[in-house]
C-alpha cells in the first residue's frame, strides 16, 4: 500500500549521513554564540568520558579515533543492561563508552576514520549545552529559522507511523531498528527544497561568520597525500589541480541520499531517494555540467 503513495516536493524523506552536515551547523552556531570552542575536549562537558584529546573538532572531522557504536556494542558485555532495552540510545551509547572503554582505533587526531560515534557525541553536546533535547534545539537553531517547514527530527514515539518508509531495491519494505532512535549521524527527514534553504544560509553571512564558514571547508586530514579529505561535517576531493569539491552522501536502511554545494557555481545539487540505489550518487557527475570539476568518465558513460 505504502508504495503506492506519491512522493511529493514536501514529503519528508531521510537523509541519513547527510544529517551529519546539519548537526555540524547546529555546533558552529553554538560556537559563534561563544557558547563552546572547536578546541574543547568531551570530558569538558562529560567529565567521565575516558578518552582524553578529543576535542569537537575531531569529532566534527571525523579524526576522533574512537570505537564505532554500531560496532562495538556487539563486542561488550552481552548483559550490558544499555542493551537489554529494545532501543539503543545516544546516552547509552556515552555510558557505554564511559563503563566499558572501548578500545579506540587509532590515536585522536592521527588521521580520518568515519565513524558514527563521533555525531552521536555532537548531539548530546547540542544537549548539553542547549538544555534542549536535539530535536527542540535543532527546530529553534536550524529549522525553524530557514523555514524548514517539512523538516524534522524522527522521534520514534511520535513519528513512527508519519514517517515515509524505505525499501530494498526489490521493494521489500525494511523495518525499523534498535538503532534507530539514535540521533546527531542520521535520523533528519527533510526534503530537497528545505536542503536547499539550509544550504544558501550557510553561504549567508547573516546566518553564520564568514570565518567560521571557511573552517567547514578546510580539509583536516593531511597525513597522507591523496584527493579524499574531511571538512567540518563534509567530504571533500582535492584535485591536485587545484579544484575542489565538496559533498556528503548518506545511506540508512533503504535510504540514500547526497548533498552537493557546488560553491564557485552557486549550484546545489541534492538528490534523496526511500528505495536504495546508488543512482542518487551517481549525481556526482552533473558537477562537470556546471564548472570545471576533472570526474573521470568510465567509458560507458562517455558514450
Amino acid at each position: 500500500e505504502n508504495n503506492q503513495m506519491p512522493i511529493e516536493n514536501n514529503t519528508p524523506l531521510h537523509v541519513a549521513s547527510v544529517s551529519k552536515t546539519l548537526t555540524a551547523m547546529a555546533i558552529l552556531k553554538l560556537i559563534e554564540a561563544e557558547k563552546l570552542n572547536l578546541n574543547d575536549e568531551v570530558s569538558k562537558f562529560f567529565p567521565k568520558f575516558p578518552y582524553p584529546g578529543v576535542t569537537v573538532k575531531s569529532l566534527l572531522a571525523q579524526r576522533s579515533g574512537l570505537p564505532k557504536y554500531e560496532y562495538f556494542i556487539e563486542h561488550i558485555d552481552p548483559n550490558a543492561k544499555e542493551l537489554s532495552k529494545e532501543f539503543l540510545k545516544n546516552e547509552d551509547i556515552l555510558n557505554m563508552l564511559i563503563k566499558y572503554n572501548p578500545p579506540v582505533s587509532r590515536a585522536p587526531n592521527s588521521g580520518f576514520e568515519y565513524c558514527n560515534t563521533n555525531f552521536a557525541l555532537l548531539a548530546l553536546i547540542i544537549e548539553k549545552i542547549t538544555e534542549l533535547s536535539y530535536i527542540q534545539a535543532m527546530q529553534e537553531m536550524i529549522f525553524k529559522p530557514l523555514g524548514m517547514t517539512n523538516t524534522y527530527v524522527f522521534d520514534y514515539d511520535k513519528d513512527r507511523k508519519r514517517a515515509i518508509p524505505s525499501y530494498k531495491a526489490s521493494n521489500m519494505e525494511l523495518a525499523i531498528d534498535y538503532l534507530d532512535k539514535v540521533y546527531g549521524d542520521k535520523n533528519i527527514y527533510s526534503t530537497p527544497r528545505d536542503l536547499l534553504k539550509f544550504d544558501l544560509a550557510r553561504n549567508d553571512p547573516s546566518f553564520l561568520k564568514p570565518e567560521l564558514r571557511k573552517e567547514i571547508y578546510k580539509g583536516y586530514s593531511n597525513e597522507r597525500k591523496g584527493t579524499k579529505n574531511y571538512g567540518l561535517g563534509i567530504r571533500m576531493i582535492e584535485w591536485e589541480t587545484g579544484q575542489k569539491f565538496y559533498f556528503h552522501n548518506g545511506w540508512w536502511h533503504g535510504n540514500t541520499s547526497t548533498y552537493i554545494p557546488l560553491i564557485n557555481e552557486n549550484v546545489t545539487i541534492i538528490g534523496l531517494s526511500n528505495k536504495f540505489t546508488h543512482n542518487v550518487y551517481a549525481a556526482q557527475k552533473l558537477a562537470p555540467l556546471f564548472g570545471d570539476y576533472p570526474f573521470k568518465l568510465k567509458k560507458k558513460e562517455k558514450e
